[in-house]
């Protein structure tokens, strides 16, 4: 479909400045469109895309209202709107089809070879990849996620023997986030232990982690990126000095290095990568699928 015609906007508007407009639209939470929206667009670093969510898109109305959305994003922007979705309806996804925007079609693409291999129709069911019909997997989940509050920042060791994995690494190198992570996508055990300044006496582990050290994983952080970091958190303070910042890194990589533990370089990496490449290295198998 050819770009719209809207000279008189996007004349007003150098390359540099106009945008696309990129809509994940789901009848669910929109949580497997918009992953799969973004490892798409990501493979075009060099687009100026605006990248929106729009969940439990389920009725004429709110169609209505999506499509309204879409239209007007084409006509500011004089580019021609994107939308991926994950719409199990027909009668909803034919109404989309009537917007001016390039329409990529996720269950479509895939439900009919499904079809045809195993010789059924699907159910279009909404929502059933969220749902909680596995009871299970559910209190699995919740159960590994209080476990990770529990034992945050070393506040239970005595919880340590029964964690899937122990993460360690200086404060505000991302261990938190990447143990509740851990704990809600794969219902891992996931606690985690900072290195504090007294534990840098020496290289040799924290007494307290060597009988865990087959647990151990070691996160670590570009000392410049941890200074901006606890900056935030407590300004002009030595914790966030660029010396102290610095030292704690050398030093905690030095110990992790000494023990042979193995660890990675969290600067550059979301918490999603974090995780799957974690437990890749670690060899640990998540708990639910």
């Amino acid at each position: 479909m050819n770009e719209p015609n809207n000279t008189s906007t996007s004349s007003t508007l150098s390359d540099k400045t106009r945008k696309r407009t990129a809509f994940f639209i789901s009848d669910g939470t929109g949580l497997t469109v918009e992953g799969i929206g973004h490892s798409l667009l990501a493979q075009f670093p060099d687009q100026q895309v605006e990248q929106l969510t729009v969940p439990y898109v389920d009725s004429e109305a709110r169609v209505q209202q999506v499509l309204q959305r879409i239209e007007r994003a084409a006509q500011e922007s004089g580019l021609q709107p994107i939308i991926i979705t994950s719409i199990v309806s027909d009668h909803i996804r034919g109404l989309l089809h009537q917007s001016s925007a390039l329409m990529l079609d996720v269950f479509e693409s895939y439900l009919a070879p499904l079809a045809s291999l195993f010789g059924s129709d699907p159910n279009r069911s909404v929502g059933v990849s969220h749902g909680i019909a596995d009871n299970s997997r559910y209190t699995a989940r919740i159960d590994a996620v209080h476990f990770a509050m529990d034992n945050d920042d070393g506040r239970r060791t005595r919880e340590f023997e029964s964690a899937d994995i122990i993460l360690v690494g200086v404060s505000r190198s991302g261990k938190t986030p990447t143990c509740l992570y851990l704990a809600l996508q794969f219902g891992l055990r996931a606690a985690n232990y900072p290195i504090t300044e007294e534990d840098m006496d020496s290289t040799a582990l924290p007494k307290i982690l060597r009988p865990f050290q087959h647990k151990l994983f070691g996160l670590t952080i570009d000392p410049r990126r941890l200074m901006s970091i606890r900056q935030e958190r407590r300004a002009n303070s030595r914790y966030a000095s660029p010396e102290q910042c610095e030292f704690e890194v050398r030093q905690v990589e030095q110990m992790l290095r000494r023990a042979q533990i193995p660890f990675l370089d969290a600067t550059e990496l979301s918490v999603e990568e974090l995780a799957t490449r974690l437990m890749s290295q670690a060899g640990i198998e998540r708990r639910i699928s």
